[in-house]
């Protein structure tokens, strides 16, 4: 019945700051329209950002800045994330580590943006039969978002 994640929402304290972090770091291009939700995309996907004061209907029944948790699977080497982080001074939190992803087993690395909202990066095995889906998903999906938590 469903097939994929198209976008997420999160709350965060400043659509500036935020969309910044995400262009520099992950890069993530904003597009805004006026009277709509500020959006990043990346690939086929979004994360849509909503300011605490500025929040659009409907919206999640307790949205709270910094309580997102997700995991975006990438086409580079984990190596080359943690040496893009570090350029950027991003403190990575975790990893890289082992997990589960929604195709199979990825290897992660974790860290905070501004707001606190954890963000996983992961890359799939390139052997592994779950990379080989994964990579024919993202050619129309970009960054797959894996999971989104809230607290």
């Amino acid at each position: 019945m469903i097939a994929q994640i198209d976008h997420l929402v999160i709350t965060v304290r400043s659509v500036e700051e935020t969309c910044s972090f995400y262009e520099r770091v992950l890069g993530f291009e904003r597009k805004s329209v006026a009277g709509k939700p500020t959006a990043l995309h990346f690939g086929s996907c979004k994360i849509s950002v909503h300011q605490t004061d500025r929040t659009f209907e409907p919206k999640a029944s307790a949205p709270t800045v910094g309580s997102a948790d997700f995991c975006l699977i990438t086409e580079w080497t984990l190596d080359d994330v943690v040496r893009r982080l570090e350029a950027q001074n991003v403190a990575i939190e975790l990893g890289p580590v082992d997990r589960d992803g929604a195709r199979g087993p990825i290897r992660s690395i974790y860290f905070r943006d501004p707001d606190g909202n954890l963000v996983e990066v992961s890359t799939y095995a390139p052997s592994d039969t779950g990379a080989k889906r994964a990579a024919a998903s993202s050619a129309a999906f970009g960054f797959a978002v894996a999971a989104l938590l809230y607290r």
